[in-house]
This record gives C-alpha cells, structure tokens and sequence, in this order.
C-alpha cells in the first residue's frame, strides 16, 4: 500500500472508473448532453438549463446533477449510476434529506482524466478549513499552459494539491513525483492519478524538502504563494512566511532541484514596496543562483483588492477583524501592490546567467509555453553569437508587424511625436522606435545581410561605418529577442528552444 493512499481501495476505484467511462462522464460527454448554451450558463454559475436537460436521470444526467450541480439526488437513481456503497463509505458522496450528495467534487478533466477536490465555498457555506483541496481554478490553468512541454526522463510538481499539474505532466514525463505539506492533498492526488490511470510517487513535506539532494529535468508549483504577514490559516493559500519570502525562496532552492538542462517554472506574487522598484526586488531572487531566469509579470493588484479577494476566495469575507490586521501589515509595510505573474529558471551551466523581467499584461495569445520556448529559443541563438556574426546575418520582419504612429498638427503641417512597433500575436510585445530602428527594420526582407544595409545608412547620412555598426549590433540583439525580426540563414531563432536533456520544446 501506498504512503498516501487513495480515497477508495483498488477494486472500489476500478468501479468507479468503469461507471464514469460508461456514463460517458467526461467534458466532452457533459458538453454533447446539455447543449453549448447550457454548458456555458455553467461556467457562469447558472445551472438551471443543465438541470432542465437532466430531467430523465440516466446515469449521465444523474452524475451532471450531481457533481456539477451540486444537487441531492434520489439514492435509487444514483445508485443506478455509481459503487454508491463504495462511495459513502469514502465519503465522496454522503447522505442527505432522504437522498445522497457530492461530499466531495469528482471534476472530469478532458476525456481521459478525472480531477478530485474539496467542494467550493458555495457548497461548504461558510470558510473554507484549513486543510481544503483546491480543484481546477485559474491559477493552475494559467500554470498549466505556461509549462514547457518538452520530453523529459523525471518530472516535479511541488505543492500538488489535487494533482492537476501531476496529470499534464504524466503526458510528458517518465516519472512524476508530487509533494504536498497537507496529507489530504496527497490522499486526494492519488485518488486523481488512480482514476485517470497513472502512478506517481507522492511525497509529504514542505516545498523542496522532500527531495532533497534530488534533481528533474522539469520542475513546476503552483504554491502557496499569497502575501502576508505570515499567518498561515489555509495550506493551499498561506506559507506561513512573511511577504513575499515564499516565492524567493522556492527560487533559492532551485538549483539544488534541476538536473542539467533543467526547466523550473512556478507562479509567485512579489510586493510592490514604496521607494523600491518591483524589478530589482525581484531580480535580487537569482542573484546567486546561477540560472536564467525570465519573469512575466501578467497583474498587479491593490491592497485592499488583494485581502478582500483572498479572503473571499477562502469564504473569510464576513471578518472585517482578519481584513484589518491584513491591511495593517501592508501599511506598516509600505506595501503599495502585488504583482503576479510566471516564474521560469533554467539551469544551462552558463558563468553568465540571463535575468530577463517584463511587465506583459496586455492580452497573449494561448498558449504560453510555446511563445516562452520561442523566447528561449532566441536567446540561446543571441548568446553563442558576436556583433560581427549578427550583422552577417540576413533578417526578415515578423509576419503582421505593424507600426503605428501618434503625430500632432501645427503651422508646418503633422509632426510625429511617437512610433510604435508592434506584434499582433504571441507575447504581442509593443515599444516605442526611433528612425534608425524603423530604417532597419524597413531593410529586413531576407535579400542582404544588415552589414550591408548599415554600409547604405551610414554613406546615406555621412557617419561611420564601424559606429554605426557598433549602435546597431545591440538593437539587433534586441529586436531578435523580441521576435520583431528573425534570421533567415540560419533561422534558428525562430524555432522552439532546446529542451530539458537536449529534447526539443
């Protein structure tokens, strides 16, 4: 047996998995059963059309009603529809006014997988305990489509929760380790992998030291990031560390974590501090580690937004008392915001890390992963190559780069006061260009090398060849890490990086 157990005995949860496939319980089963009006009603809370076409109760409709309606339903036709035995006696379904209800929430994931949780704070109508399970939510979908996807032999997920990164990274990964603090969060992990199929090794502990003196090619978390003074009440919210220390923490451990080559990716809020700039607090998390290191920063919240959503969230929003104390840190604090966003570390065995930091809140095309292995992919081909073999190359702009221009009329007609370029997909990077960036970039049609082009620009406006070539090779850099411009010959920066032990993303 193992450490952590599943919810239900092996022969207890072949049953289950049975009568859910047969019930053709499943996201594209529910989806094909209450129409698309009703199952977008869902995602808005609204159950009343999905009810409406569950009427007849089949077993499909029974388990709808169910789990996803959070409805008590007659023993008779449940029964019909599950091991109901089974399924008390785990308490996963629990008895109630005359018939039986979910005790926990059992989540189809795709059609392959079922995700087990804690129910909601609607269900549980009052503050959630302090060992509550999180299911599927928007933090773990945003991690989700960020993560790297390159083959890899072993696979780490820290603070598994109810195991959904565990599933996406099964589809990728040899093995797959899972750690949680909380005991329940294993138990419901195992009973997530042994109802989609698969076997992980599940390890109880706090954040790395579980695995300690291990190493993966791949690491992801989705931890107990939120900021605060160090209260920890709820384990899937709180770390018990003060402000932000949590996330540079999991950055410090890092290294110790990746095998060469190894990718670690993790969500963090970081506190935006009265006087500090955000991005130097936050770079100061690599300094020593010896990794690349690029952070996307994708929101930034107030403080009083920030306690009341998470106090929300955990059904704590009736405390004015826990909303004060919460607020009065922040002050004491000289805490300003809070940013989230992705965290992703590699371990090349480079002397010269990269730290790169961007603000990109504007809207980003899905998925992440593939415009972050194109990123990574660009860097890597800048940093084996000079200026002198970067001006060699030939370039051409990126399909759909678009320049826009701000210009104010006076008495000699339109003045151009700014010029912005920008990429209508991907990360969709936009930043204001001077003329000699435009003039480049107007000659990257892929027919001559820049070294050219800048022998034109410089005989064109009477300057030195060699400084104007020494001016353009970092805007070349620049404009290839974007993705503004890609390199014909070679078109290396173009394609996905290399992945962990030398895989391809």
């Amino acid at each position: 047996m193992p450490d952590y157990p599943a919810l239900l005995e092996p022969a207890a949860m072949w049953r289950l998995r049975e009568a859910l496939i047969s019930a053709g319980y499943t996201s594209n089963g529910i989806a094909a059963r209450i129409g698309p009006a009703a199952t977008a009603a869902i995602r808005r809370g609204d159950f009343r059309a999905a009810l409406r076409a569950t009427v007849d109760r089949d077993p499909l409709a029974t388990l709808i009603r169910l789990f996803i309606c959070a409805k008590i339903e007659p023993e008779r036709t449940v029964r019909a529809a599950l091991p109901l035995d089974d399924l008390l006696a785990a308490g996963i379904l629990v008895p109630s006014d005359g018939g039986v209800r979910a005790g926990i929430d059992l989540e189809p994931y795709g059609d392959d997988w079922w995700v087990v949780s804690d129910l909601g704070t609607g269900a549980q109508g009052g503050p959630l305990p302090e060992d509550h399970v999180l299911g599927v939510g928007g933090a773990s979908t945003t991690l989700t489509q960020a993560t790297l996807r390159a083959p890899v032999g072993t696979a780490l997920d820290l603070g598994t929760g109810c195991g959904v990164q565990a599933l996406h990274l099964s589809t990728h990964a040899q093995r797959v380790t899972a750690t949680d603090l909380s005991e329940r969060a294993l138990r419901f992990a195992a009973t997530t992998a042994a109802l989609s199929g698969l076997d992980w090794e599940l390890l109880r502990g706090d954040l790395a030291a579980p695995v300690a003196g291990r190493r993966f090619d791949l690491v992801v978390s989705n931890p107990p990031f939120v900021v605060g003074p160090g209260v920890a009440t709820h384990t899937y919210r709180d770390s018990g560390r003060a402000g932000d220390a949590m996330c540079a923490e999991l950055a410090a451990a890092a290294p110790g974590l990746l095998a060469e080559g190894g990718t670690c990716q993790y969500l963090a809020n970081w506190l935006y501090v009265a006087g500090e700039d955000w991005t130097e607090r936050v770079a100061g998390w690599f300094a020593r580690t010896g990794l690349d290191a690029l952070v996307i920063q994708r929101e930034v919240t107030d403080p009083v937004s920030y306690v009341n959503l998470w106090l929300s969230d955990a059904g704590e929003r009736s405390d004015p008392k826990r909303a004060a104390e919460w607020l009065d840190w922040f002050d004491a604090n000289k805490i300003e915001g809070v940013g989230l966003g992705l965290v992703t570390l590699r371990r090349t065995g480079r002397r010269d890390p990269l730290v790169r930091i961007e603000d990109l809140r504007q809207t980003i095309d899905p998925p992440l992963s593939e415009h972050l292995a194109g990123w990574l992919g660009r860097l890597d081909w800048l940093r084996d190559r000079d200026t002198a073999t970067l001006l060699r190359e030939r370039y051409r702009a990126a399909d759909g780069l678009t320049l826009q221009q701000e210009a104010t009329i006076g008495a000699e007609g339109w003045a151009v006061d700014r010029q912005l370029l920008t990429l209508p997909g991907g990360l969709r990077w936009s930043e204001e260009v001077d003329p000699l960036v435009m003039a480049l970039i107007g000659g990257c049609n892929g027919a001559v090398p820049i070294a050219d082009q800048l022998s034109v620009l410089a005989a064109a406006h009477q300057v030195a060849e060699a400084a104007l070539a020494e001016v353009a090779g970092p805007i070349i850099g620049h404009l290839v890490e974007r993705g503004f411009i890609e390199p014909t010959l070679s078109g290396a920066a173009a394609r996905p990086a290399a992945g962990p032990a030398g895989a391809t993303r």
